[in-house]
């Protein structure tokens, strides 16, 4: 691919998919400027992989892949570990607007939960919640598919025990 081409297709796939981008972008960062910060380093990382983009990977995967990455090393970056608690518990409602929970002790047992976990189990969190196959996922986040449902039922055993205590 030429400059040119490289161009197009970034602005393109950009055009088309970035509501991947928003999404991510949301999870890991409730404040707008973060958020925008971080939205900008996507999308450089995006471009400058674009000259190593392989035809025979679905675009929506690679780019989940490129943002998650980045938005876990942003947040990493960005964020001390007691910060990280209040963020997620405020960042963790907004994930759960159409979940109907029903009743506030079990959101805020959900919000904990959540906030607990590691980093790429929160990406597992938001890819389930978005209803992507278990083969999306590990494209995605490079794991085999039978590690991803290990994986997601593990997570599920966890959540069921927290809410039966």
């Amino acid at each position: 691919m030429n400059k040119q081409e490289q161009k197009e297709f970034f602005q393109q796939i950009i055009e088309q998919h970035k509501g991947i981008l928003f999404k991510v972008a949301r999870v890991y960062c409730h404040d707008e400027h973060e958020r925008d910060d971080l939205m900008q380093e996507m999308m450089i990382q995006i471009w400058q992989s674009v000259p190593r983009y392989k035809e025979q990977f679905k675009i929506s995967t690679w780019l989940y892949r490129i943002s998650l990455n980045v938005a876990i090393s942003f947040y990493r970056r960005n964020t001390t570990r007691a910060n990280r608690l209040t963020v997620l518990n405020e960042q963790t409602s907004d994930l759960y607007n159409e979940e109907k929970v029903e009743t506030e002790q079990q959101l805020n047992l959900l919000e904990q939960f959540i906030s607990e976990l590691r980093e790429l189990d929160k990406a597992l969190i938001l890819m389930y919640l978005e209803d992507k196959s278990h083969h999306e996922m590990a494209e995605i986040l490079g794991l085999s598919v039978s590690n991803i449902g290990t994986k997601i039922g593990r997570i599920k055993d966890k959540l069921k025990t927290k809410f039966s205590q």
